[in-house]
Formats: C-alpha cells, sequence, structure tokens
C-alpha cells in the first residue's frame, strides 16, 4: 500500500472540501434561482400583472417615446418569462413523475401480495397502448364468458 505524505493529504482533503463548497453554493445559486424564477412565473401569470404590461404599454405609446426601445424591452422581457415559466413547468413534470412512479410501485406491491390478483398486471405502465389494450381484452375475456354462464 502506498502510503502519502501528510502534505499530499492535506492537499487532498482541502480539495475535497473546497468541491463541497462549491456544490452546496452551486445549489443554494440554483435554488435562489428556482425560488424567484417560480415568484415571477406566478406574478406574472396574473390577470392583473398582464393588464398592467397592457397598460404601460398603451401609455408608453401615448406619450410618444420611442417604440423600437419597447418592442426590444418587450421582446426580452418575454423571452425571460417564457423561460421561467418553462423552467416551472419542468419541476412541476418531474413531480408528477415521481408520484406516478412512487404510485406504480405502491400497486405493484398490491398485486403481489394479494393472492387472487393477477400477476399479469404487475408493471404494465412499461408497455404500449395497444399492448395495455390487448392485455386488458384478453383479461377480461375469461370474466364475459363467466357472466354469459
Amino acid at each position: 500500500m502506498v502510503r502519502r505524505s501528510a502534505f499530499v493529504q492535506f492537499a487532498i482533503l482541502t480539495e475535497w472540501r473546497d468541491l463541497m463548497v462549491r456544490r452546496r453554493l452551486a445549489t443554494t445559486i440554483a435554488e435562489a434561482g428556482h425560488s424567484i424564477s417560480s415568484f415571477v412565473a406566478d406574478a406574472a401569470a396574473q390577470p392583473l400583472c398582464q393588464a398592467g404590461v397592457i397598460a404601460f404599454c398603451i401609455l408608453w405609446w401615448a406619450t410618444g417615446l420611442p417604440t423600437d426601445v419597447l418592442t426590444a424591452t418587450l421582446s426580452i422581457l418575454a423571452i425571460t418569462l417564457t423561460q421561467m415559466v418553462l423552467n416551472r413547468q419542468k419541476l412541476r413534470e418531474e413531480d408528477d413523475r415521481r408520484r406516478d412512479v412512487a404510485m406504480h410501485a405502491k400497486l405493484d406491491e398490491l398485486l403481489r401480495a394479494e393472492k387472487l390478483a393477477r400477476k399479469e398486471l404487475a408493471g404494465i405502465e412499461e408497455l404500449e397502448e395497444e399492448e395495455i389494450a390487448a392485455l386488458k381484452l384478453r383479461l377480461a375475456a375469461p370474466l364475459r364468458s363467466k357472466a354469459d354462464e
């Protein structure tokens, strides 16, 4: 086994500590960005805010200020707000996906635990829609024949 000098060990620990500090800082900055983005996206979606932007534009135009500056500003604002809304939507979709996966895991566990449950149904969420429909028809056929008797 290779022994490292105290200096090398200190250098490694220092580098590791610096890496952890940078990661914490990056995480903190990302969380702050998500919070600001969520707040701005939620505020911009309010009808009163949208009415305020329209009123501001009408006031700008009525006072005779240069409209090219207004157009450039509104274009940048629209691009920024669109990105914020898309980021917010992405977070919501990730939360929905996580909840769906958890729900499927719970349902699969219930299907496996129930002695009378059909094992074929566990894990069908991975199948294509056509395969699910075919499986549903195949499994419903014995129930229909029993109902006919």
